[in-house]
């Protein structure tokens, strides 16, 4: 539990890089990422850029997955997530192009392409850290409220709360109205998940996360079962929690 979203970022992006230096990544053996997009990993991107300018981190020998991407959105166009990560990632740190794994909505044939995305994790021995974000219903990913909870990438149909939400993106016209993501199953495989929760408009979802019962219709609580989750959160963010929890796990904070 950090004070700001500042800090909080500041906090996600040392711990990141700390787990890459670690990690001692090398070609043969790449330390593997997943990454989310939208307005949560915005800072913490910035920073892991300032730490790779300074000569602190290398991404040489990391492989990248991105969580999604909508159907039918070129590559160029400036709402689509590829657009998104060079623009605020990719072009400013030294990762090797054919490290870096994004689904293609304009793929000819989606399920292909969507196999091919589970193929190629596996190939490259599964995903050690897989950095996410959470929607206001609870989602990760594109998996929204009814999610399977078992469920690997897919073709996605977005939800109308989803769409109203990213309208204001498009000029409310032309919408997407599908998205490839990976699915829930995909992210439980991930070794270590480490989430990012900011602001009192995420205060419910943190709760259910935290507080609440393991479902689909919240798919962030799924993440109870997992054997090594961080979620990382503003004040902000905690408003809704009751005050025993947020004491249990400051307290914690504080022992370590």
């Amino acid at each position: 539990i950090k004070n700001n979203y500042d800090t909080l970022s500041l906090w996600t992006a040392y711990y990141i890089m700390t787990r890459i230096n670690r990690y001692c990544p090398t070609k043969e053996k790449p330390f593997v990422i997943g990454l989310p997009t939208g307005s949560s990993p915005l800072g913490v991107y910035k920073k892991l850029v300032e730490y790779y300018n300074s000569g602190k981190v290398s991404f040489e020998n990391v492989v990248t997955f991105n969580m999604d991407e909508y159907v039918g959105l070129p590559k160029q166009h400036n709402q689509s997530y590829y657009y998104f990560m060079y623009e605020n990632f990719f072009n400013h740190i030294d990762i090797l192009t054919e490290n870096i794994n994004m689904l293609d909505g304009c793929a000819n044939n989606l399920k292909h392409e969507c196999e091919r995305y589970e193929k190629k994790i596996i190939q490259v021995g599964g995903i050690d850290l897989f950095l996410g974000g959470v929607g206001t219903d609870g989602h990760i990913a594109f998996n929204e409220p009814g999610s399977s909870l078992a469920s690997r990438t897919r073709i996605k149909t977005l939800c109308e709360e989803t769409i109203k939400s990213n309208s204001r993106f498009f000029d409310n016209i032309n919408v997407p109205r599908f998205a490839l993501t990976v699915g829930l199953g995909t992210i439980m495989d991930s070794r270590e998940v480490l989430i990012i929760i900011s602001g009192f408009h995420k205060a419910h979802a943190l709760k259910e996360c935290l507080e609440g019962n393991v479902n689909n219709t919240w798919t962030i609580t799924l993440l109870q079962h997992h054997k090594q989750c961080i979620i990382g959160c503003d004040k902000e963010a905690t408003r809704e929690l009751k005050v025993k929890t947020v004491d249990y796990f400051k307290n914690l904070q504080k022992i370590t």
